[in-house]
């Protein structure tokens, strides 16, 4: 069984970040000043090298503008169609 870091599920999550993060037109060390962190920080958890805890997700949701319920929708409508392929 996969660690956690690496499972199906926190690959999707992952992925869902990645893109929110480019979406926004924000460079991995943009955030990491915003967040007051370094940009090592950002590069972890989009490689999969640490997790972020759900008020991390929190602060970074509001940098990169995102809609958490809408994210949390999008993630599960990915899971389901993931788990039909």
């Amino acid at each position: 069984m996969p660690s956690s870091l690496h499972s199906h599920h926190y690959k999707i999550f992952r992925s869902l970040l990645i893109s929110a993060r480019e979406k926004s037109g924000l460079t991995q060390v943009q955030i990491a000043e915003l967040l007051k962190k370094p940009q090592s920080f950002i590069s972890k958890y989009e490689r999969g090298e640490r997790r972020l805890d759900f008020s991390e997700f929190i602060e970074l949701a509001e940098v990169l503008k995102i809609d958490v319920t809408k994210f949390v929708e999008a993630y599960r409508s990915t899971l389901r169609i993931k788990s039909k392929q």
